[in-house]
Order: structure tokens, then C-alpha cells, then sequence
């Protein structure tokens, strides 16, 4: 039986989310590649239908909203930007770097000033 409830599996779905989402953008690049392959675009349905069926199950599980959101698109952003980087042999200037910085900042400071308080249902 999969757990449903609780903080914890709450970011264990969006931790899965994040990865799904990652892998399946990684492939977005792939895909509009000359050479793409027919299974780069079911790379990338299947990874953007985890990363959501993922996203829902976090909220389910107690995970605010403003929080999942900002953890899911920030911490995609910055693997996403790292990955290309380190696959794709993208540049990643000062500015970018210090704006990586500034969304994981961002992110921490949404994170810790958010209320986990379990909510009377």
C-alpha cells in the first residue's frame, strides 16, 4: 500500500515530481533535435505526466500549494540549468549563476517561512 498522507511522503511525491520534470525537458531538447528519435517525445509525455500525477499527489498528501509550486518550478530551474549545462555544454555566465543562487534563496525563504502546521479537516 502507497502512503497518501504526512509532510514527508508529501516531499518524497514532489522530490519524484521534480525528477520527472527535469528528465522529461532534458528530452524536450532532445527531441527538437535533428536527430530525435520517436521515444524522445514518449521521454517527454511520460515525464511531464509523472511530474503532474506527482505535483497532485503532493498536495494531496498535505504539501501547500505555494510551497510545492515554488520548490517544483525552482528546483526544476536550476537542475534543468545545470543539466544543460553539463550535458549540452550550455554556458552558465556569472548572472546566471547568481540568479541560480537567487532562486535557491528564494525557494529556502518560501520553504522555511511556510506554515506546516497539519490543517483541522
Amino acid at each position: 500500500m502507497i502512503p497518501t498522507e504526512g509532510a514527508p511522503v508529501g516531499y518524497l511525491y514532489l522530490s519524484v515530481a521534480i525528477v520527472a520534470e527535469v528528465v522529461a525537458t532534458t528530452f524536450l531538447r532532445v527531441a527538437s533535435g535533428e536527430s530525435a528519435k520517436w521515444w524522445d517525445y514518449l521521454i517527454v509525455a511520460a515525464g511531464y505526466l509523472l511530474a503532474f500525477t506527482m505535483l497532485s499527489l503532493t498536495l494531496g498528501a498535505g504539501v501547500p500549494l505555494g510551497i510545492a509550486y515554488a520548490v517544483w518550478a525552482g528546483a526544476g530551474v536550476v537542475l534543468v540549468a545545470i543539466v544543460s549545462w553539463l550535458v549540452f555544454g550550455e554556458l552558465l555566465t556569472w548572472q546566471q549563476l547568481v540568479g541560480i543562487g537567487l532562486v535557491v534563496g528564494g525557494v529556502l525563504l518560501l520553504e522555511l517561512g511556510g506554515d506546516h502546521a497539519p490543517k483541522a479537516t
